[in-house]
């Protein structure tokens, strides 16, 4: 099993703090495994508790003291896995903490959809909350010991096909693409049907579609509207969900000086461009595609995401672009200075963008390619 980069963080945060330990995620991303490993590590009779199963979520939704005591009487640890099943989860655990302050408890959610809005209010102050997102090059990495050229092979295969952790055990890549197909059409918008009102699902699924052949393009939240025929807050909705649902994240953009900087529509990525690829039914090998441009892209900047998330590396993001054609395609804002970085696949040169770097004095500017791109996602 490939080690996780929160590992020892969360370890370290469950033996010493008494704060309500939740960590976030998509389906199949590896929460319950990683939970698993932090369990074993840490001393104590456990509680293991899946909410999917009865009949737990009708105890810890009482809102009871005796109810919640008796559940957990002689544990020092209660591990709660799918707590979004859970009606009110976030009240009955500011009981149990407030009430038995020596106990532990780790929670895991599969979406944010509902156990972020049921825990924040209630658990203000008394919660560590981190995000796991499908394996890392860093994390793979560190397991395999590869250099920068092995590295560099792989990245067909991990702009295919992603980086879910059942993807990267499976070898062949029929099977991989069996894997994605089934969890894109049964698991990823299982929380999001579940827990949200959603009146078109169908329309929710067509939006994604959209979105995925939209990759690295400004979107138009009017465009997409026409299209699906439905209105401008519906689709505005479902974009939320399904960032809230960990499928998709946006990139606003930048804008300071300009009159002429493009302000008013935003783009999106995926969180894992098997997900993506899967989406739109290809999986065609990288020097076949036309959407290589794009793919890169995504990978980068997730990846990034995700080693930012893991190592602190606390920035602003953005994307850059002029109604006059000058852009980034991706831009960090952090400790006061502005770094632009431009992503190409099959170049490994590029224009300076003199806009950018006379508008903002204190900017630096990068091209990442397939020989340079380890550091921005170790």
């Amino acid at each position: 099993m490939i080690p996780r980069k929160l590992e020892p963080k969360l370890l370290d945060l469950l033996k010493r703090s008494n704060k309500v330990l939740v960590l976030y995620g998509a389906r199949q991303v590896g929460k319950t495994t990683l939970a698993q490993n932090l369990l074993r590590k840490v001393e104590g009779k456990h509680l293991n508790i899946n909410a999917d199963k009865a009949p737990y979520p009708e105890v810890l939704s009482s809102r009871d003291f005796e109810k919640l005591q008796g559940l957990v009487s002689g544990y020092d640890l209660l591990f709660l896995d799918e707590a979004q099943r859970v009606p009110d989860i976030g009240i009955n655990l500011k009981i149990l903490h407030d009430n038995i302050p020596d106990l532990k408890i780790l929670v895991t959610g599969s979406s944010s959809l509902d156990l972020a809005n049921r825990i924040k209010e209630p658990l203000t102050g008394r919660t560590w909350t981190y995000r796991l997102f499908p394996i890392s090059v860093s994390e793979w990495q560190l397991y395999t010991g590869a250099n920068n050229f092995e590295l560099r092979i792989k990245l067909d295969e991990w702009m295919r096909f992603g980086m879910y952790p059942e993807v990267l055990q499976i070898e062949n890549h029929d099977e991989k693409r069996k894997y994605l197909e089934e969890l894109t059409s049964a698991y990823l918008y299982k929380d999001i049907l579940t827990l949200a009102n959603i009146r078109y699902p169908e329309k929710l699924r067509q939006l994604l579609k959209l979105l995925a052949y939209q990759l690295g393009n400004l979107v138009s939240i009017h465009e997409l509207a026409t299209s699906l025929q439905i209105n401008r807050e519906t689709v505005i909705n479902y974009i939320d969900l399904l960032e809230k649902a960990f499928v998709i994240f946006q990139l606003g953009s930048f804008q300071r000086n300009l009159r002429k900087e493009v302000t008013t529509m935003n783009k999106i990525y995926f969180f894992d461009t098997g997900v993506r690829n899967a989406i739109i039914e290809n999986f065609s090998p990288v020097h076949l595609r036309n959407d290589v441009g794009a793919l890169w892209e995504n990978f980068l900047i997730s990846e990034r995401l995700k080693k930012s998330e893991y190592d602190g590396l606390y920035a602003n993001r953005y994307f850059w672009r002029t109604h006059s054609g000058a852009e980034l395609d991706y831009v960090e804002e952090r400790n006061g200075k502005l770094i632009g970085y431009e992503f190409k696949w099959k170049s490994k040169s590029s224009r300076t963008p003199k806009t950018w770097l006379e508008t903002y004095d204190n900017a630096e500017w990068h091209v990442l390619n397939r020989d340079n791109f380890y550091d921005f996602v170790l």
